[in-house]
């Protein structure tokens, strides 16, 4: 994107912020696609000269100068750069290693690393550890694009909007289920009333309920007298709880089912995107 060549990628933050923050043909459409999470954080050694330094504060008070600066090893140099700017770090030397740079202050070519931590495992297993205050940034996928793209290709900014309804959409469904359950009561209404009582059980807006309908000749259109289906979307980390509060109130027979997508109202990003880009007319673009 930056030589011109592509005009939509997907990279992490930590990347945008490196290579691409002061572009200012780099547009960021979304900032937060919800996987690669990790962090960019300080790794010091256990032990040594460092094993009292406990935090962000220890480390830039200890006796380091213009002969003898900290030596870091990343492949942030512009983050890094600024980073210990800002933190009032005078005397530090920036260094670049091919291949794990975990391994660099064991082998003494290095003080300390900066690097993106997932787990925390690989520094544990090179004797390093994070130290308070020294976590850099949170990180994970982002969707960037070229604004002259944006501006100058038609077809362009269209495909961004559904990328970005998708992309909301589904990320909103990764955390819900859809509950179906068979609920006894004398009118939809009444069903309906029950399971408002019940803040598990009210979904996005409110559960849906109808009747259920079978073979049954007896009734008009088939429809089962006092049985009702009734509709929630439960959020995953409330899903058994709902389960035993819908057979609390007289349901049975719970299904419960992935969602792909919760389209619901246009996606604040799409809104910021326009203003990113000057453009006060939505219409022109649908």
């Amino acid at each position: 994107m930056i030589y011109g060549d592509v005009d939509l990628g997907i990279v992490g933050h930590d990347m945008l912020a490196e290579i691409g923050a002061y572009d200012p043909d780099l547009v960021v459409v979304h900032d937060a696609l919800g996987f690669g999470q990790c962090h960019l954080a300080l790794g010091v050694p256990q032990g040594g000269k460092f094993a009292n330094v406990h935090s962000l504060d220890d480390l830039r008070s200890m006796p380091w100068s213009e002969a003898s600066p900290i030596r870091v090893v990343t492949g942030y140099q512009n983050i890094a750069r600024k980073y210990f700017q800002d933190k009032g770090f005078q005397h530090v030397k920036l260094l670049s290693a091919d291949g794990a740079l975990e391994a660099a202050p064991a082998m003494g070519s290095a003080d300390i690393i900066l690097d993106l931590v997932s787990t925390g495992v690989t520094l544990r297993e090179n004797n390093l550890r994070e130290i308070e205050g020294g976590k850099i940034m949170e990180s994970q996928g982002v969707l960037v694009a070229s604004r002259s793209a944006l501006l100058g290709r038609p077809e362009l900014l269209p495909l961004c909007r559904e990328l970005i309804e998708r992309l909301e959409a589904h990320l909103v469904a990764e955390n819900y289920y859809s509950v179906i359950a068979n609920m006894r009561g004398e009118t939809a209404e009444e069903v309906a009333s029950r399971l408002l009582q019940s803040e598990l059980l009210k979904g996005l807006q409110g559960p849906t309920v109808s009747p259920v309908y079978t073979t049954d000749t007896s009734s008009p259109l088939g429809a089962k007298v006092g049985l009702y289906a009734a509709v929630a979307c439960i959020h995953k980390k409330k899903l058994y709880p709902a389960v035993k509060e819908f057979r609390r109130l007289g349901g049975s027979g719970v299904l419960v089912q992935p969602m792909t997508y919760v389209f619901d109202e246009e996606p604040v990003r799409w809104t910021q995107l326009l203003q990113n880009l000057g453009i006060d007319d939505p219409s022109s673009v649908m």
